[in-house]
């Protein structure tokens, strides 16, 4: 009898936990899809979005237009093509979709008719086309692109002899930019802005000289003119920061700036009576971090007023309602990614939250939105549970509902890592600050759990109550992720985002430290389980802190900047850090680049660390990495060096190489986890 009570017991156990759901795991990270880019027709009927997901076996994420019918709560993919499309616009009578598809010869751009249900290419183009915008009157669209130079040639070479296998030509370049960590060496040449008719033919070039033009550009009701942000200054190429307001006559082909004022003036959308331009930007102070703010004009440029003084929060997104009474953006606000407008009077309302979702791999903003004549508002919508969906938001009613649920199949079997806010004291300066703790599944009140701290990159951006595959799966390992937003975070306005200017890292340092010893206080994990990580601006703290103490069990340093130095002279934005990050150049101030430099700490790392950096980076290049390496590795400390191949800056562009960068932080923090 007692065998017997012992079997049914164990089979009980058995049939309980074969009913458990399992943890997020690595290879359902192939399966995870997302929405992005969703826009609404002007009778607010119908929403045409980006469906992504991943192809396991090509490696890379690929995106297919999809339709959803708001009346018969429809979802349908749009056209018959299997290549990557995105960009797609609505005509001004909803009778058409341009969107851009991917070719055996490259991007093109097409046609989808709506009541026939047809798509045709209209376009034979050099290079892909962005940025599609239709005419009023649905007969043309505009799009930029990347019209070619040749490269400056400096010597001839002698003529080779028949059959030789010579090296091949040098390659010359006398450009300030020349590269991009993503895109690698950028072909000479300059993106200019283009008409097409909307039924196919020969594109016209409307802007010339040298200059880049690029973004979606605003028609003016009439058709006869749009609006555009270019800089277009003598100075461009060292003024970078700077950009204006044009108006480009289709008639004549003049171009001429509205906009003056130093900084970047960006996203102009005319009203729908043509008297009004909204745009974004700010006065440039030179500084670390500056919000930009919502400014409306008259179409002559004068009469600028600024109608977010009172927000203290970056705007982007910006889309005028119907009547030209409203303007609506977006903001982030403690780590969440908000849907507001304003009235000409400039009182705001925030209407909707939890916009995002796009980034998948770690919990930053992103997302977009489009409104409807009625003003419907088709986003998308994420929580620490899912990641971007479709979600239609009625602002009469005050009412949002999510209408997609492209992961239910895979989430709606796994247990996810419960997503917790956190509130702490600085114990600097006694500020407030925010974090969020990823509980391992199945967590248990009263033990204590290893705390893996996730810092974020930037460090001008922000994390957030969204979803993240990478934290998801570091607490399916059995750890406690604390992932916190420290000063110099976007999304707590624009003094606490400048704390870092002249001073990074700095303080920033203190506030994850307080973060670690309040989570202590609460008694969920202790001092002798304490592990640290966190790439670029994330690889920087985590490599200051373990120079600055040794609490932690190991690191993994992930495509840090360690040496401001070097970093600053061999990176794609070498440029763009004299005097917003530190006083003047290198040479010029060679003691607070080496002082604030993680490198110069490198005595006091007893930590053992694991270095991290994709092969193919170019803005935390890996010559960055390989000196932490090399400094601990001459010092006779733990250490190993992990460089990750077909990888930019963005180590995740690939989900392998997400997949490896997880498996490579986890493998390296069991060495040194005590049970």
């Amino acid at each position: 009898m007692k065998n017997y009570l012992l079997l049914l017991l164990a089979a009980c156990t058995l049939t309980a936990t074969a009913q458990q759901k399992q943890s997020f795991d690595y290879l359902d990270v192939f399966e995870l899809e997302y929405i992005s880019d969703p826009q609404i027709s002007p009778d607010g009927k119908h929403v045409v979005y980006v469906r992504n997901y991943f192809d396991i076996m090509d490696d890379k994420r690929k995106g297919d237009l999809w339709m959803y019918d708001v009346e018969t709560k429809e979802h349908y993919k749009l056209t018959h093509g299997a290549e990557n499309e995105y960009g797609a616009r609505w005509s001004p009578d909803a009778d058409r979709i341009a969107y851009i598809s991917s070719t055996e010869e490259g991007s093109e751009l097409f046609v989808y008719w709506v009541n026939k249900g047809n798509s045709a290419r209209i376009s034979r183009l050099e290079k892909s086309p962005s940025s599609l915008s239709w005419s009023p009157d649905g007969q043309w669209l505009s799009f930029s692109m990347l019209v070619e130079e040749a490269a400056p040639v400096l010597a001839k070479m002698p003529k080779k002899p028949k059959g030789a296998d010579w090296a091949g030509e040098a390659r010359i370049t006398d450009r300030l930019k020349h590269e991009a960590d993503g895109r690698g060496y950028l072909s000479p040449g300059f993106s200019h802005l283009f008409l097409i008719p909307a039924n196919g033919g020969t594109p016209r070039q409307l802007t010339s000289g040298n200059f880049n033009h690029g973004g979606e550009v605003s028609w003016s009701p009439d058709g006869n003119s749009f609006y555009f942000s270019a800089n277009r200054n003598e100075d461009w190429e060292y003024d970078f920061v700077n950009s204006e307001i044009y108006r480009l006559d289709l008639n004549s082909g003049n171009i001429t700036a509205i906009t003056n004022k130093k900084g970047p003036d960006e996203n102009p959308v005319i009203s729908p009576d043509g008297k009004t331009i909204a745009f974004r930007g700010y006065e440039d102070k030179v500084q670390t971090y500056q919000t930009e703010d919502l400014f409306v004009m008259d179409t002559n440029g004068e009469n600028i007023r600024s109608l977010t003084d009172g927000l203290d929060r970056s705007v982007f997104g910006l889309t005028w309602n119907k009547k030209g009474d409203k303007i609506y953006f977006m903001y982030d606000d403690k780590g969440n990614t908000k849907i507001a407008y304003t009235d000409m009077k400039g009182n705001i309302k925030t209407i909707s939250h939890n916009l995002g979702g796009t980034s998948v791999g770690r919990p930053y903003g992103g997302g977009s939105f489009s409104i409807s004549d009625k003003e419907r508002i088709a986003y998308t919508m994420t929580t620490p549970e899912h990641p971007a969906e479709l979600a239609l938001s009625e602002n009469k009613s005050n009412t949002t509902v999510k209408v997609s649920d492209l992961n239910a199949d895979l989430l709606g079997q796994r247990t996810l890592g419960e997503v917790e806010e956190v509130w702490y004291k600085s114990s600097v300066d006694g500020r407030d600050l925010q974090g969020w703790v990823v509980k391992p599944p199945y967590y248990e009140e009263g033990k204590t759990y290893p705390l893996i701290v996730e810092n974020h990159g930037g460090p001008i951006a922000n994390y957030g109550d969204r979803f993240s595959a990478e934290m998801q799966l570091y607490a399916a390992a059995g750890y406690l992720v604390f992932y916190p937003n420290p000063r110099g975070s976007t999304s707590y306005g624009e003094e606490f985002g400048n704390l870092l200017y002249h001073h990074y890292p700095g303080d920033d340092y203190q506030d994850v430290m307080d973060g670690v010893d309040h989570l202590i206080q609460q008694g969920i994990t202790t001092e002798e389980q304490l592990f640290v990580t966190g790439g670029s601006a994330g690889g920087i703290m985590t490599a200051w802190i373990i120079g600055k103490n040794n609490r932690f069990e190991a690191a993994v340093v992930a495509k840090p900047v360690v040496n401001w130095i070097s970093k600053t002279l061999t990176a794609d934005n070498y440029y763009g850090y004299a005097n917003y990050r530190f006083p003047g150049q290198p040479w010029e101030n060679f003691e607070t680049y080496w002082n604030f430099s993680p490198i110069s700490l490198v005595a006091n790392i007893e930590t053992p660390t694991m270095v991290m950096v994709g092969m193919e980076d170019l803005r935390t290049p890996p010559s960055e990495a390989k000196q932490l390496y090399h400094a601990l590795k001459i010092r006779n400390k733990e250490t190993v060096l992990v460089e990750i191949p077909k990888a930019s800056h963005g180590i995740a562009g690939k989900p392998s190489n997400l997949i490896s960068k997880i498996a490579h932080t986890l493998a390296w923090f069991d060495k040194y986890r005590k049970e």
